[in-house]
């Protein structure tokens, strides 16, 4: 018996499935909390996992399915919806100027807005 990689010091979603490595499947939280008409606040310490929580956030809205495989939720989300994701990633920590963080999303999604 093998055992799989556990996913230390990554956090995105597809990564950590595409690879095989170890998954706890938090996806009954994922669709309880969109199936809310809510604003969230994530407030938890370093590490704690919100970085792989938005990335799988994000991925679920772009429809990615085969990452969902076997998870809970694949049987009950929508796949022939999806929707554009613009993801912020402020991990750097210092925020010298806007452009960086906010150009590519921009240019991604130019289409959406004209």
């Amino acid at each position: 018996m093998t055992l799989s990689k556990l996913p230390i010091g990554i956090n995105t979603f597809g990564a950590i499935r595409d690879n095989d490595m170890t998954y706890i499947d938090k996806t009954p939280l994922t669709w309880n909390m969109v199936q809310q008409p809510a604003r969230f606040f994530l407030s938890r310490p370093r590490r704690f996992g919100k970085s792989l929580l938005v990335d799988t956030l994000k991925e679920l809205f772009e429809g990615n399915q085969a990452l969902f495989k076997g998870l809970f939720i694949e049987g009950k989300w929508d796949w022939g919806q999806s929707y554009p994701v613009i993801k912020f990633d402020f991990a750097e920590g210092v925020l010298q100027s806007r452009a960086p963080v906010f150009a590519p999303c921009y240019h991604k999604y130019l289409h959406i807005f004209s």
